[in-house]
């Protein structure tokens, strides 16, 4: 079976769509970082690198230092399909993400995104 075509794309061609994203709503490219960062465990410093490396979605996610445990909290609907019944692990990760990023473009407050 072939990948899916988001698991081989750079993390870095689709990160400048969830700041825009993000900034049209009056959010911050900061709290789309703090957003990432809370996910995989990456440092700012690393997040930064595999940018500019082009590291794509499997790998980016592969080698987080720390997957949250706190993620398996996130629900509901992203691109009509419920993220907590998503099969594949790396796409459900890839969506997780994609949630997070709609409930900052949404206003929802870091704290509650954050599952804090």
């Amino acid at each position: 079976m072939t990948k899916h075509r988001i698991f081989t794309m750079s993390v870095a061609r689709v990160y400048p769509e969830y700041v825009a994203k993000a900034e049209r709503k009056g959010r911050t490219k900061a709290e789309v970082d703090e957003i990432i960062r809370w996910l995989t465990g990456y440092s700012q410093a690393e997040l930064e690198a595999l940018l500019e490396k082009g590291t794509d979605f499997e790998t980016f996610f592969a080698e987080s230092p720390q997957l949250n445990p706190s993620r398996a909290l996130i629900k509901g609907v992203i691109c009509g399909i419920r993220v907590e019944e998503i099969e594949e692990p790396l796409m459900r990760e890839i969506r997780y993400l994609d949630k997070l990023i709609d409930e900052l473009a949404k206003g929802k407050a870091m704290e509650k995104i954050l599952r804090t």
